[in-house]
């Protein structure tokens, strides 16, 4: 949805907007299917999953799978290459490597710049230390690479569940085993990072027991990204600062956090 949106701000009207939205129905589709729900999923679990997985989940996978790889050649044709999109983005809202560190930029907003600092190959959990994904860089930190690096991952998205589906076990439990409804938490703090598609999202919990947590804060990405659109449109056109807030692709939700 980034990629129809970001489109939409340079110009190409309903078209982007139209792949965005027709690729985004076709991955509900298959949520609502194996989850009975379009949004609000509730479907993995402390220890497994609600319920086993539809009939025919693979082939639907990977049908699916070759329908957003069409849906990446629709982006890229439209828009990589295009000179007015081009001239909106490229050397527009650049930030160095070195300032995104400082201003806590994760995600493709730091990968941008250059710097191919991802979770999943730094600190790998789940499963990523068993699949091999690239990690797509920028070389100039600006609009047009940020652009770029968001679309290319998500061919590596779709790398690392083809991957996936060839190790997922054909049967077996979906739960563990006597895991209990309600988790109490043994007295103590711990803080867990993940790679989101924005960037790192953060969990800091502490306990003193129960069932309960004394404290919870959630790091978002959102709200150190747009920390830097200060510095990112000085010196711009004020046309060019809708092209460089867009591709923080930020939620305001997530910055309020």
């Amino acid at each position: 949805m980034f990629l129809g949106a970001y489109g939409q701000d340079a110009g190409f009207f309903g078209t982007s907007f139209t792949y965005g939205f027709r690729d985004r129905a076709k991955v509900l589709g298959f949520f609502e299917e194996l989850t009975g729900e379009r949004m609000m999923y509730s479907y993995f679990r402390v220890g497994g999953l609600a319920w086993e997985v539809m009939n025919g989940f693979e082939d639907k996978c990977r049908a699916l799978i070759k329908e957003l790889r069409a849906g990446i050649k629709d982006f890229d044709n439209l828009m990589s290459r295009n000179e007015v999109f081009i001239a909106r983005t490229r050397n527009v809202g650049a930030i160095t490597a070195e300032r995104a560190i400082e201003y806590g930029l994760t995600g493709p907003m730091l990968r941008a710049t250059g710097v191919p600092w991802d979770l999943r190959k730094e600190e790998p959990y789940s499963v990523y230390s068993q699949v091999e994904f690239d990690v797509p860089v920028g070389e100039q930190g600006d609009c047009y690479d940020r652009y770029s690096v968001r679309l290319r991952e998500i061919e590596q998205s779709l790398r690392i569940v083809e991957q996936c589906l060839q190790k997922m076990p054909k049967s077996g439990p979906i739960m563990a085993e006597k895991m209990p409804r309600m988790l109490r938490l043994p007295v103590g703090e711990v803080y867990l990072r993940t790679e989101n598609p924005r960037g790192e999202y953060g969990i800091y919990l502490v306990s003193k027991g129960g069932n309960k947590p004394y404290r919870l804060k959630m790091r978002s990405p959102c709200f150190c990204n747009l920390s830097a659109l200060r510095e990112m449109t000085i010196g711009e056109y004020i046309a060019d600062a809708v092209m460089i807030l867009g591709s923080t692709d930020i939620v305001l939700c997530e910055v309020d956090r």
